[in-house]
């Protein structure tokens, strides 16, 4: 079985347990993505805004997401230490979470920065910035 089908029994039984939707809707009232604020944050994936036990990692590893020229850019600001210390890679997800691209990295010569075409995207998108040794950060722009 491959760490995606993992990934999404784990929500699956997640949110069962919990009676809680995974799928975000869009935006609630606070004007963010419910992603960033779900009670999965800070447990199954970090946020800025609830880091959970990496509270003291989170500026090197939320991942910046911004729209430009019709391109999503992402940077993770984070130090690209050979095999000890890394960026593995950026996912996009769309607002369903479904699968839109990737970005694998090599930690002894690239820089944790991506580029995705925005044409087909549309509403929220997410950023996933996958560390090494702190886990997956997630970050969210309205397209």
């Amino acid at each position: 079985m491959d760490r995606r089908s993992v990934l999404m029994m784990g929500l699956a039984g997640a949110a069962g347990a919990s009676g809680v939707l995974v799928a975000p809707r869009g935006v609630h009232a606070a004007g963010k993505p419910e992603a960033l604020s779900s009670p999965m944050a800070g447990g199954l994936y970090y946020t800025k805004q609830k880091p959970g036990r990496w509270a003291k990692k989170a500026g090197g590893h939320v991942p910046r997401v911004e729209l430009e020229g019709g391109k999503v850019r992402v940077l993770t600001p984070h130090p690209m230490n050979g095999f000890k210390h890394y960026i593995v890679k950026h996912v996009i997800l769309d607002e369903k979470f479904q699968y839109i691209s990737e970005t694998l990295f090599d930690p002894a010569t690239d820089k944790p920065k991506s580029e995705y075409d925005a044409g087909r995207l549309n509403g929220d998108v997410y950023a996933v910035s996958m560390c090494n040794l702190h886990d997956l950060w997630l970050s969210a722009i309205r397209v």
